[in-house]
């Protein structure tokens, strides 16, 4: 991931690159945060559905062991 920081010049939220020792900030626009939230939820999502599956099969194993 990358690094956010608050621009010194603007005060917005900003991606910090270092090139040879340069700092250079890139603001963060809406619609980039908005993607990148987006492609978030779908991965919890996604490891949500297969947490609760392992846990429906571990429930089934262990019933099946007593």
């Amino acid at each position: 991931m990358s690094k956010i920081a608050l621009c010194p010049t603007c005060g917005s939220k900003s991606r910090i690159k270092e090139n040879n020792g340069e700092v250079i900030y890139q603001a963060v626009q809406d619609e980039e945060a908005f993607k990148k939230i987006g492609q978030m939820k779908k991965a919890l999502e996604k490891f949500k559905a297969k947490a609760e599956s392992l846990e429906k099969e571990l429930k089934e194993l262990k019933l099946k062991q007593q």
